[in-house]
């Protein structure tokens, strides 16, 4: 069965997948909202992955904008020495696209697959 999406992230060997409990309760909030019957998969998913959590004295670069809310998941990132941000986040993260951020590059899911591929 192929996979589409993220889920496909799950079945790569070369990976180490991080999230922040911050990004986790986040996707909880919204999946109970538009999609409750996906909760057992995301906590089975969620289980899977290493968690990072960035300290609060951690900040972004004076040059990068973004919303308060979305501080956290960069900040994890950042912390957690990550060396991709994979975002579907279009309207909060669409200005760091493709940038690279104290060592993270931001990208949508389809380009890092994309940029796989090519590899």
């Amino acid at each position: 069965m192929e996979l589409s999406g993220l889920a496909r992230l799950w079945t790569l060997d070369d990976v180490e997948l991080l999230s922040s409990a911050y990004a986790i309760e986040e996707a909880r909030r919204n999946l109970a909202v538009v999609r409750r019957e996906a909760l057992p998969r995301l906590a089975r998913l969620a289980a899977s992955v290493s968690t990072v959590d960035a300290p609060q004295t951690l900040k972004l670069p004076g040059n990068i904008r973004l919303e308060s809310k979305d501080q956290p998941i960069l900040l994890a990132a950042i912390h957690g020495k990550a060396e991709y941000l994979l975002t579907g986040d279009a309207r909060h993260f669409e200005h760091l696209d493709g940038k690279r951020i104290k060592g993270v590059l931001v990208l949508r899911p389809a380009q890092y697959f994309g940029r796989r591929q090519q590899a």
